[in-house]
């Protein structure tokens, strides 16, 4: 599931990168985007090798027994974390100097590997970047490429057993919906309460983060 969404993720990136690309500061690139890329491939190593573990647990619920899975924990966690984050009025006002890029973006590579989340820790890094609004939106775009390319090379030892051809309907369909988000976000951005948004995706990404956790997804 997690290569499939990566795939996704990717393919989006790809279709913003056409949009916004163009305005992608190269310096920032080179001193965040690469130890990114390089961490990714750490990150997503690290998830590749949970994903082998046997359950921690085993419990039934309502008639229903579910396994604790170590990978869906670990997914699961960051996923909580991340959502707390996005939300958190303190969080929004955390930013760091210039010369921690490199740091950030070994970071922001390492949980975007594992998990795919990554932009709490990307904005408070890139935020002091003294980039304009179109030159962090292009950014930020090639950065979460790149950190895709990472994960998505290492995904792709374990996608044989996922069946990536069996689901190509699955797939397709996810694309497409990520493609008509992205073009009506884009024509409604001026119109939506963005802090609703967040808050809406936050709470929704909690309540899955906290089923992968307990197993129960």
């Amino acid at each position: 599931a997690v290569a499939m969404t990566a795939i996704v993720h990717f393919l989006n990136n790809l279709f913003k990168l056409g949009l916004v690309g163009k305005y992608a500061e190269r310096s920032v690139i080179v001193a965040f985007g690469l130890p990114a890329l390089f961490a990714a491939l750490v990150g997503a190593w690290v998830l590749v090798r949970v994903s082998d573990l046997p359950p921690l647990a085993q419990y039934q619920l309502l008639g229903h027994e579910f396994s604790i899975l170590p990978v869906k924990v670990v997914i699961g966690l960051l996923m909580v974390v991340f959502a707390v984050m996005e939300v958190l009025p303190r969080w929004q006002q955390v930013s760091f100097p210039k010369q921690y890029l490199p740091l950030g973006g070994i970071l922001s590579g390492f949980f975007g590997g594992i998990s795919g989340h990554q932009g709490a820790l990307r904005s408070a890094f890139l935020v002091r970047g003294g980039l304009t609004k179109e030159s962090y939106l292009g950014t930020s775009v090639v950065i979460a490429c790149l950190v895709d390319i990472s994960r998505i090379s290492i995904y792709s030892t374990h996608f044989s057993s996922l069946k990536i051809h069996e689901n190509g309907a699955l797939l397709s369909a996810a694309v497409l919906s990520a493609f008509i988000g992205a073009l009506v976000g884009n024509r409604l951005i001026k119109k939506i309460n963005f802090r609703f948004i967040q808050i809406l995706i936050s709470v929704l990404l909690f309540l899955i983060g906290f089923g992968l956790a307990m197993g129960m997804i």
